[in-house]
């Protein structure tokens, strides 16, 4: 699958093979995510959208094909992966905050830490991300006071401290209340409409056709089905695709 680009590609998966003890959990994926652009994947538990996203930010090793990042092969094995998923912001199902730091330093810790910024410049540029994300007077709190939605945005600002090439959220908004699920994905409309080049696995099929440019219909490690968001998820080509969202609809 290859998604229209205007701009050149930020992100490009070929082949994408990923096995576990002889089951085949990606079977061979092709992808292009242009600058700028927003792709929704979408599919029932088990299809491989989260593995994917971990394979993208090289959190799991992969047995054939290759992810392309501004055109350099990150999937080399000779490539420093640290180094290299430097450029990439991730956010998963569970917030994943250090429970004994503020969030402020939560979100300063990366600058700090692997881009070796001091702690006067990482502490303003965090304090910037959080008053972005509406945290700005929850800065000196500790994860446990704060609600699932406002973690999830620590966490978002977390992933923006220092400027990915390419943001990966993971289903961010299963792991929330009904009611604070608003609050992330309104965040996140924001964050594309301002330009953000992401990747997002979700279940919200009605945030996916208003936000996303593209929609990966993913099943048993596949691609079915790929295309603009609104022809996806309203005129679907495939019966599998159009039986996942009656599914999907009816719940």
């Amino acid at each position: 699958m290859t998604a229209s680009a205007t701009a050149r590609s930020v992100l490009s998966v070929r082949g994408l093979r990923k096995d576990y003890a002889g089951h085949t959990v990606l079977g061979g994926i092709d992808l292009d995510v242009a600058e700028h652009q927003v792709v929704a994947l979408i599919g029932p538990s088990g299809s491989g959208k989260s593995t994917l996203l971990r394979c993208i930010d090289l959190l799991e090793d992969i047995d054939d094909g290759q992810i392309l990042l501004d055109g350099r092969d990150i999937s080399d094995p000779r490539i420093d992966a640290d180094k290299a998923r430097r450029a990439i912001g991730m956010v998963f199902q569970s917030y994943n905050l250090f429970p004994h730091m503020t969030a402020l330093a939560n979100v300063a810790m990366a600058p700090r830490v692997v881009h070796g910024l001091d702690r006067r410049t990482a502490e303003e540029r965090s304090r910037e991300l959080l008053e972005r994300v509406g945290l700005a007077d929850r800065a000196d709190a500790y994860p446990d006071r704060l609600s699932g939605g406002q973690q999830q945005r620590v966490a978002i600002a977390r992933a923006l401290a220092y400027e990915p090439r390419l943001l990966l959220l993971d289903e961010i908004t299963s792991a929330l209340d009904p009611e604070l699920v608003g609050e992330v994905l309104d965040l996140v409309a924001e964050l594309a409409a301002a330009g953000r080049t992401i990747v997002m696995s979700t279940h919200e099929m009605a945030f996916a056709r208003d936000v996303a440019d593209t929609v990966c219909f993913l099943d048993g490690g596949v691609v079915v089905e790929a295309g603009p968001a609104e022809q996806v998820l309203t005129a679907p080509e495939r019966d599998r695709t159009r039986e996942f969202l009656r599914r999907v609809n009816r719940a």
